[in-house]
């Protein structure tokens, strides 16, 4: 399972020199010479990376993915993100004050083929903090770029 953003860097004629990207891609402190920065026209960043974590993916299913499951790239608002925060900040304060009674009506697991447990213990409580803190990171970043989800069972 994989959270992606993607930040666009093409530079065109048009554009002011204030507006232009450097890109440059380099190993043990030389230049790559089999990747033209000028022909590079995004940049993609792992941000998120989970495994088994049902609850979180059957949340992408329903919110950003229609309701379908095929392991395609779907983009992901930035406001979504905020939405699954909030969701997370329930689960997390239920957690802190009842051991995580409503987990499974807050934010429930999915069983299904490599899916993982569906119990609500500490494995899904820490993933739920890990998330949490992530998430709190990116929605607070500024600057250009794009999210995309996308699972591989």
């Amino acid at each position: 399972m994989y959270l992606h953003k993607k930040t666009y860097v093409k530079n065109w004629s048009h554009m002011k020199p204030e507006e232009l990207h450097e890109v440059s891609v380099k190993k043990n402190g030389q230049p790559v010479v089999s990747i033209k920065p000028e022909r590079i026209s995004e940049i993609s960043e792992t941000v998120g990376q989970w495994r088994k974590f049902n609850a979180l993916h059957k949340w992408f299913v329903e919110n950003c993915q229609n309701g379908e499951d095929d392991c395609r790239e779907y983009h992901v608002d930035k406001s979504q993100l905020v939405d699954l925060l909030g969701v997370l900040k329930q689960v997390q304060e239920d957690f802190d004050t009842t051991g995580g009674i409503k987990a499974h009506e807050l934010f429930p697991t999915e069983g299904g083929f490599f899916f993982g447990s569906t119990e609500y213990d500490e494995w899904y409580f820490e993933n739920v903090k890990e998330t949490l803190v992530l998430l709190e990171e990116l929605t607070q970043e500024e600057g250009d770029g794009d999210f995309y989800y996308q699972s591989s069972w």
